[in-house]
């Protein structure tokens, strides 16, 4: 891998209380502690202030889950980019399928969310990936150069570095389902030629891989050339777990 430090993020959705939270944070600092991995928190909107207090004076850093990409405005629950950089917030997720399956979270929502991430000194986690009918139907690689083009289409090719990628493929998030260390390569590296294409230097951009990922199987998901890391959701909700997952990334 290319001089691209490997990227573990903890997307834990909508759970942890801010007590929990800190519980975590405590329970996990040791256990990764010698890590030369980039570690991102994904708390809540609740418990971010929490987590970027207790992580302080270590290398993890924090990432929301969300953000609405206008500077401010009559936009009743939201939260802007202004306001995650305020609590000292460093990244943020963006267009992760249940925000696009559930909210309406639209390509051309995230075509305005990225530039603002970028353009506010966040670091966005831009997460594309198929149904399973699509992959079935052959149309991985269309829907992935879809949501890629049409996503990034704000961002300068000399600022596409700045963005992390994760490949989630919708049919293994929650489900239990993985895809095989050659799937997800596949698709990383189809991922990293569409960014290259665009005039990006792609061997500095970071891809993750999502869906399913746990200790037992990160290792060998890690180790294709392509996978720079994983954004975990269900195996991130436990602090040993979670750093095993860091201690696979190396």
């Amino acid at each position: 891998m290319p001089d691209r430090t490997p990227y573990i993020a903890a997307n834990w959705k909508m759970n942890k209380t801010v007590a929990e939270a800190a519980e975590f944070v405590d329970a996990l600092l040791p256990r990764i502690a010698a890590t030369q991995c980039d570690v991102v928190l994904c708390p809540s909107f609740i418990a971010l202030n929490e987590v970027v207090e207790r992580r302080r004076g270590t290398a993890v850093r924090v990432a929301a889950q969300n953000m609405h990409e206008a500077e401010s405005g009559a936009f009743t629950g939201e939260i802007s980019a202004a306001m995650l950089v305020e609590l000292d917030v460093e990244a943020v997720v963006l267009g992760h399928s249940e925000r696009r399956q559930y909210f309406g979270e639209t390509d051309e929502a995230l075509a305005r969310k990225v530039p603002a991430a970028l353009a506010a000194g966040l670091e966005p986690i831009l997460c594309v990936g198929e149904s399973a009918e699509a992959r079935a139907g052959g149309e991985t690689e269309t829907v992935l150069e879809r949501q890629l083009q049409a996503d990034l289409a704000g961002v300068e090719p000399a600022d596409l570095a700045g963005v992390v990628i994760a490949y989630e493929p919708i049919w293994a998030i929650g489900t239990g389902a993985t895809a095989t260390p050659e799937q997800a390569q596949d698709a990383c590296a189809f991922i990293r030629d569409v960014v290259g294409m665009r005039g990006a230097a792609a061997d500095r951009i970071r891809i993750l891989y999502g869906g399913s990922v746990k200790a037992a199987n990160a290792a060998e998901l890690l180790s294709k050339p392509d996978v720079d890391g994983a954004l975990v959701g269900g195996a991130a909700l436990d602090p040993e777990e979670f750093a095993g997952i860091v201690e696979a990334a190396g």
